[in-house]
């Protein structure tokens, strides 16, 4: 009932029912791509190195990404939604030059370019997305955003395989394209007023540090970026393990495939209920509550038993999710639109950037230390953030509830 009525309040609203039919386009397209492009570059070099630099090729200009984000807030935001889709669409079709290892130059440049285009798409769809939608479906709709991401997830890749398989990569590529044609022309679709931003004052550096500065200074998004930063970190040593996770358990590496699935699953269903959740709980003590479960869940994972492994899988699908929805939720509703886009991609570097350290270090961990004692001290780990998270929460209703008595003293 709960679930229908968060489906129901965001489908009814137009442009908020074409705003996510073309991020569920878009990710889809993604989704294929991402997995097709390592195993082109493994079929042209037999390099599994060559290969895992396709994901560090996308993920690198996040490092700049909070210089990257002023663009979102320097210009029209659907007009540039539109045409960075557009023009991303057009130059995937160069990939059908490649054809040998020669090539692989012109793949690598398009992947750093794609990662750099949604490195500035995102915080622009960010801060668009608060003209277009009521603020009070903003939880609804970024829940309903995560479920719908998670669920391409489940089909994409395999859909990306069979087509690599049957026509190569340039095909894959082709069909990226046509998905983000397709998102351009929904946006083409949103109706939304904007005025011509202001010329901003102060150079690139001095804008940039702006956003950061409200970022740091707000009371209440602090300790979620803070938390979410902490929380993916985590969530990157815990990842290094799954081989191991698989390998106690007796199985083939190829299990992995089975876990993520039903991590997929637990993400898909906590999207439908996070936007009710938020506005009951808040978004601290929502995001604490799923930093909680995550941490019992990654613990669990030290015990050899596949009942175990898989309600663990499920358990870190629901509880990953909520401090990302609830950071990015309360970013949304708590800063000026002019500064939208610097604040999110500044967000994004401190929430998502510490993902790829977790994970080299993890990486390394994983060969030095037992994986049971590993993911029982980030199980330990998370469990401090959240208490942290919480403590935040009560801090700050202790202080908002003094507040009275101090402006009026008896």
């Amino acid at each position: 009932m709960m679930t229908n009525w968060t489906v129901t309040r965001v489908l009814r609203d137009r442009n908020a029912g074409l705003y996510l039919v073309g991020v569920v386009v878009s990710a889809f397209g993604t989704s294929a791509l991402g997995l097709a492009a390592g195993v082109w570059v493994k079929d042209l070099t037999g390099s599994d190195g060559l290969a895992a630099l396709c994901l560090l090729a996308v993920w690198a200009p996040t490092l700049a990404a909070p210089a990257l984000g002023t663009i979102a807030d320097r210009v029209r935001r659907r007009p540039l939604l539109i045409w960075t889709n557009l023009g991303l669409g057009g130059l995937l079709l160069s990939l059908f030059a490649v054809d040998s290892r020669g090539d692989l130059w012109l793949l690598f440049a398009v992947l750093v370019v794609y990662g750099a285009t949604v490195v500035v798409h995102d915080p622009a769809e960010s801060a668009l997305l608060t003209s277009v939608v009521d603020p009070d479906l903003l939880g609804d709709f970024n829940g309903l955003r995560m479920t719908a991401v998670e669920g391409t997830k489940l089909v994409a890749p395999l859909t990306g395989a069979a087509l690599y398989a049957a026509l190569g990569g340039a095909t894959v590529a082709l069909l990226d394209a046509v998905t983000f044609a397709v998102a351009a022309g929904l946006w083409m679709l949103v109706r939304v007023h904007e005025e011509r931003p202001e010329r901003p004052s102060g150079g690139w550096r001095e804008q940039t540090a702006e956003g950061a500065r409200h970022l740091w200074a707000h009371p209440g998004l602090r300790p979620l970026v803070l938390a979410g930063g902490a929380t993916m970190l985590m969530s990157g040593l815990n990842a290094t393990t799954t081989y191991a996770v698989v390998d106690g358990l007796g199985h083939a590496p190829a299990y992995t495939g089975v876990l993520y699935a039903v991590q997929g699953v637990g993400s898909v269903a906590v999207g439908l209920v996070s936007g009710p959740a938020l506005r009951r709980l808040g978004e601290r003590r929502f995001a604490a509550g799923g930093i909680a479960l995550l941490a019992v869940a990654v613990a669990a994972r030290a015990v050899p038993s596949e009942p175990v492994a898989l309600a663990g899988s499920a358990a870190i699908g629901l509880g990953l999710p909520c401090v990302l929805i609830a950071a990015f939720t309360a970013v949304q509703r708590e800063t000026p639109g002019p500064l939208l886009g610097r604040v999110t991609a500044t967000a994004n570097t401190l929430v998502f950037t510490p993902n790829v350290i977790g994970l080299a270090v993890g990486a390394a961990l994983v060969e030095l230390v037992d994986h049971r004692l590993l993911l029982v001290l980030v199980g330990l780990a998370l469990l401090a953030t959240s208490t942290a998270l919480a403590q935040s929460t009560a801090s700050a209703s202790r202080t908002a509830a003094k507040s009275p008595s101090d402006a009026n003293p008896a």
